[in-house]
């Protein structure tokens, strides 16, 4: 009997051996006091396994965290959770000048940089404060399959880049802040409940949607807000001919100009682009002044607007209502 008893401790303590080195592994704690595992998210994300089977969850303590991060290709499947969204804060301040690398360099100016897909962040404040001196980019999220949720993301200049080939995104519950071009890229991206301010009058999105693309940028039930000097604020215009943008359900403040859209010079994206919206509301709302390029969806068009759709074969993996 004892030896079956002594057998079983071993057991048990082998398997909590095995539990916790997992649970090491797959979590760390990063906190500027030196209570954490690592003093700088960077150093966390290096130690992080490369394409883990489950998700690795990094937690970061509140304070100021004044360094540019990088999730690599590599890190797939981590979880960014900040102990704060107001007090959590990862800041750094490239811009395009001070980069200096020639016409691309706005793609180096990011505070945070992701690559690596199935990528999570809560409760975070991702800012670049180089303030407005050209394109400066906050968060670079190049990967598909991410989900952003309960985050402030802060800059001037494309403060958001959203990009990766076939890539899909998700952000909610955030507030996003910027001048010109602030939210900008490629992917298709899902935008629900958030706040986008624009801090002077410019322009909010510029997609580069691909051709053939079903959804770009979508904006459910979000509010558009503006400083007091943005007067005269679009919706978008196309960084590539074939943009997609769409705003449903969306508070419009007095700042979005009536004509709503613009097409950067490009008379080619007036046929190309597509350019809706469907029961908006707010001053910023004028359906019958807007280009005429532009669409107002019918309530069943703008039911194929769901997130099922959008999201179509990335949401099992990660999305929870």
């Amino acid at each position: 009997m004892k030896r079956i008893i002594l057998l079983l401790l071993v057991v048990s303590f082998g398997m909590n051996a095995q539990n916790s080195n997992k649970k090491k592994e797959n979590y760390f704690t990063v906190a500027q006091d030196g209570s954490g595992d690592f003093t700088k998210i960077q150093d966390a994300i290096n130690a992080s396994p490369s394409f883990p089977y489950e998700k690795v969850t990094i937690f970061i303590k509140s304070g100021i965290y004044t360094e540019k991060v990088r999730v690599p290709e590599w890190n797939t499947h981590l979880n960014l959770i900040g102990e704060s969204t107001a007090n959590t804060i990862i800041t750094f301040d490239d811009n395009f000048s001070k980069i200096n690398l020639g016409r691309n360099s706005t793609f180096y100016t990011a505070t945070l940089l992701v690559e690596g897909e199935d990528f999570s962040a809560s409760n975070l404040t991702i800012k670049n404060t180089s303030g407005d001196n050209g394109q400066a980019i906050a968060l670079s999220l190049v990967a598909n399959r991410a989900l952003v949720s309960n985050c402030i993301i802060l800059g001037n200049q494309d403060t958001l880049y959203l990009s990766g080939k076939d890539s899909k995104q998700y952000f909610k519950d955030c507030y996003i802040e910027g001048t010109t071009d602030f939210i900008f890229g490629s992917a298709t991206a899902l935008f629900e409940n958030c706040t986008i301010h624009s801090i002077k009058s410019s322009y909010i999105t510029a997609a580069s949607t691909p051709q053939g693309t079903a959804f770009g940028f979508v904006f459910k039930n979000c509010k558009l807000t503006a400083n007091p000097l943005a007067s005269e604020v679009y919706l978008g215009r196309p960084w590539r001919i074939y943009a997609k943008t769409v705003f449903i359900n969306c508070e419009m403040g007095k700042q979005i100009k009536p004509e709503g859209w613009e097409n950067w010079s490009k008379p080619a994206a007036e046929k190309n682009t597509f350019y809706a919206e469907y029961n908006c509301k707010g001053e910023g709302f004028q359906p019958a002044k807007r280009v005429s390029w532009s669409h107002q969806l019918s309530k069943t068009e703008a039911e194929k607007y769901s997130i099922e759709n959008i999201l179509k074969d990335t949401i099992p993996n990660w999305y929870k209502k």
